[in-house]
């Protein structure tokens, strides 16, 4: 039962900060005995990492979608417009990852 920092993001998403106390099970000095608890919550007013890359990630899926909107309407961009639904399949897939890794990591506190 020793006792760490955590840090929180407005979204949910939570990581462990450094250590910061140690509980009397643990008798050698710098060694923990594996059960974290919670020192203090920093609240972090930002979004977390993985919602910046999810944000990122949309944005750029919607442009790609704007820009196969303006190549079906000028014609003639067959091989470019296949590549780019491709691509908009393969960062749908990043996307849907990088939200599972956020819930799961919200469901664990």
């Amino acid at each position: 039962m020793c006792y760490f920092e955590q840090t929180k993001w407005m979204c949910g998403y939570w990581k462990w900060g450094s250590f910061r106390q140690q509980c009397n099970k643990e008798y050698r000095t710098g060694e923990t005995c594996g059960l974290k608890l919670v020192y203090d919550t920093k609240l972090e007013p930002s979004r977390c990492k993985i919602c910046d890359q999810v944000a990122k990630k949309t944005r750029r899926i919607n442009k790609m979608c704007d820009d196969i909107y303006r190549w079906q309407r000028e014609g003639n961009r067959r091989a470019t417009i296949e590549k780019t639904q491709r691509d908009i399949e393969d960062i749908q897939i990043q996307v849907m990852e990088l939200q599972n890794t956020h819930m799961d990591r919200m469901r664990s506190i």
